[in-house]
């Protein structure tokens, strides 16, 4: 876990750098297929959202969210990603959705800096942070 500052240009700049985008977003996908078959599939998807633990909280309250609801809010999800309608996610949906996704958190965050803490030190956030730290340190080595 740690904390990271960043703003929309700093999202913004990560997603648009197609290689650093592409390699962490590929990462994540390998990470997601736990039977390695080149796609993602409801129950895969299913078990990386359980991980953010939505439903557990609400304003620091445990809540108890209707079983039907939360399937039905995965089903949902996974029907955003899987754009061709095949029952699967491949990489290109899978890029193409969390391109879409980190660009709309872009435009959410806006030009002012926020604070934010970030548990997966693989996140795509974490991701867009370290590039930016990357690109302001300049080239290494020389001096």
């Amino acid at each position: 876990m740690g904390v990271v500052i960043l703003d929309g240009s700093t999202v913004r700049s990560f997603v648009t750098d197609e290689a650093a985008f592409a390699s962490a977003v590929e990462e994540r996908f390998a990470a997601l297929d736990l039977n390695g078959d080149g796609v993602l599939s409801r129950a895969e998807l299913r078990r990386a959202l359980e991980t953010f633990r939505l439903f557990e909280t609400h304003f620091g309250a445990d809540v108890i969210t209707p079983p039907a609801e939360v399937s039905a809010l995965y089903d949902s999800i996974f029907e955003q990603f899987d754009t061709d309608h095949s029952g699967t996610i491949d990489r290109n949906e899978f890029k193409e959705e969390m391109k879409r996704i980190m660009l709309a958190i872009a435009d959410g965050l806006g030009s002012s800096p926020v604070q934010m803490v970030v548990e997966d030190q693989d996140s795509l956030l974490q991701k867009a942070v370290d590039l930016e730290t990357e690109k302001l340190a300049g080239p290494t080595g020389s001096g």
